[in-house]
Order: structure tokens, then sequence, then C-alpha cells
């Protein structure tokens, strides 16, 4: 059975939020747009993420989730020593995408701060939700996987979908070229071990595309 969790905002890192605008420091200007903008958006998040239990199995490259299965040398290392794993989506609503088409016209600054915001507060709630999934199940977690990632190829988002029933569940939709909607969302597997999993420390750790434009800022 797919379960829905309803969060409260997460705390925000600011630091973050600069680095996501690409900004290489913080003066006044960058200060003033960052606090209006926050402000703004505040009550506009709603953080929501549906997910589902499942056993895997590993062999060689496939991960066989019982529900469906794939093959990908990457999330098979990344899963290695888990038996279990969680599926989920997360999604921080419309609102914020609506701010930043508006502003889109009216002040590409300000529609590029309030993306770095969306940015930042989509991976906090993930991060959020995987400590509670560490918590819930009493189990280690290892980094989060997303289609996309490595060689796990971005189609592997629609099992993901069709397994959670994401438009039902947190009213998150995916178009035929894969783009989700809301696009402050993230789909991801989370493998669970028994043993103290090793935390990458830098999220950019665990990823490989060595050509980032966010790789090493700040």
């Amino acid at each position: 059975m797919v379960l829905i969790k309803s969060y409260d905002a997460p705390p925000l890192d600011e630091r973050e939020v600069f680095r996501y605008a690409g900004c290489r420091g913080e003066d006044d200007t960058a200060r003033e747009l960052f606090d209006a903008c926050r402000a703004e958006i505040a009550e506009k998040l709603t953080y929501r993420v549906c997910f589902l239990p499942l056993d895997v199995r590993v062999a060689d490259d496939f991960c066989d989730f019982g529900a469906f299965g794939v093959t990908s040398a990457n999330l098979a290392r990344n899963l290695d020593g888990c038996a279990k794993a969680v599926a989920f989506a997360a999604t921080i609503g419309v609102g914020i995408d609506r701010l930043i088409a508006k502003y889109s016209v009216l002040s590409p600054a300000k529609a590029l701060m309030i993306d770095a915001i969306g940015t930042e507060r989509i991976e906090a709630l993930c991060d959020q939700f995987c400590c509670d999934v560490e918590k819930e199940y009493r189990l280690s977690a290892k980094p989060r996987f997303s289609p996309g990632y490595g060689d796990l190829n971005l189609s592997f988002q629609n099992e993901i979908f069709s397994v959670l029933n994401c438009r039902k569940h947190i009213g998150l939709s995916i178009s035929d070229s894969l783009m989700m909607s809301p696009s402050k969302s993230v789909t991801a597997i989370v493998g669970l071990c028994e043993t103290e999993c090793k935390k990458p420390s830098r999220k950019c750790d665990t990823c490989g595309n060595a050509g980032c434009a966010f790789r090493g800022a700040l």
C-alpha cells in the first residue's frame, strides 16, 4: 500500500540557496533579494511525499523490486547489501512554479532566486524524509538514487510513477518527455540495510555529473 506523509517546512539552508543561485558570495543586494523571495513564497509551499516500501534483490546489474525491475550497474552498486528499499516521490507543490513563471517576465533575478529556494526546499524535504525512513524502519539508508543518475535511465521515472500513483496521492504528474509537474519534485529509490552506511560528505559525491555547474561552487 502506498503511504503518504505531509511535512512542515524543514530548516532552510541559506548557503545552499545562494549556491543554487550561482552566487559566489553573499552581498547586500543578494541578501535583500533572498529575504524578499523567501517571504513571498513561504505560504505557497506544501511538503508532501508518497512512498512504498519494497523488498529488493540485486543480481549482477539487475535490481528486482518485485513490482518492477531495472538494469543499472550504478543503482545495483548503490543497493549493495540492501534487502529492502523505499521508492518515493516528493513535491513542494505548484505554487512556486507560478511565481517563477510570473517573475521570469517581471524580474529575472527574482525568478532565479525563487528557483534556487525551490531547489533547496525540495532537497531539504527529501533529506528529512530519508532521515524519517531510517528511524521508522530502524535500518541505515543509502544515499537516495534518482532516475537520470549515472546509468539509470530517466525513463525509470515511469515505473516509479506507475507503482506510486503520484497524481492521485500528491498531485504529481509526468509528461511524455519525462518532465514532472510541479517542477520542484523528486522521485528516487532509497536502499535500506542492516549495517551502517557511510554517508557522503557532500551530495555531489554521489553524482557522476562532473560537469555540473553547481559542483564545487562556493
